[in-house]
């Protein structure tokens, strides 16, 4: 396991759950354009506090901290 930095240090308020912003955030990662901590602090600045990952239904929920939420689906992937 290798443990990486803190997106932030010390007390914050958290951020409103923003979706557009959340959306950009990830499709600005789907392009290849950011980093993962890039990614992950974007998503933080969208009001993202958790996110659950449902492979088999191929679905990311991103949670925010006063029960917002907003599903992610994707389209399986033949190899």
């Amino acid at each position: 396991v290798q443990q990486g930095d803190s997106l932030i240090t010390g007390m914050h308020d958290m951020p409103a759950f923003d979706q557009d912003a959340l959306i950009f955030a990830i499709r600005t990662d789907q392009a290849g354009k950011s980093s993962f901590p890039e990614f992950l602090m974007a998503t933080w600045m969208a009001g993202v506090v958790s996110y659950d990952v449902d492979f088999v239904h191929r679905k990311v929920t991103y949670f925010g901290a006063k029960g917002d939420s907003y599903i992610e689906a994707y389209a399986a992937v033949q190899i």
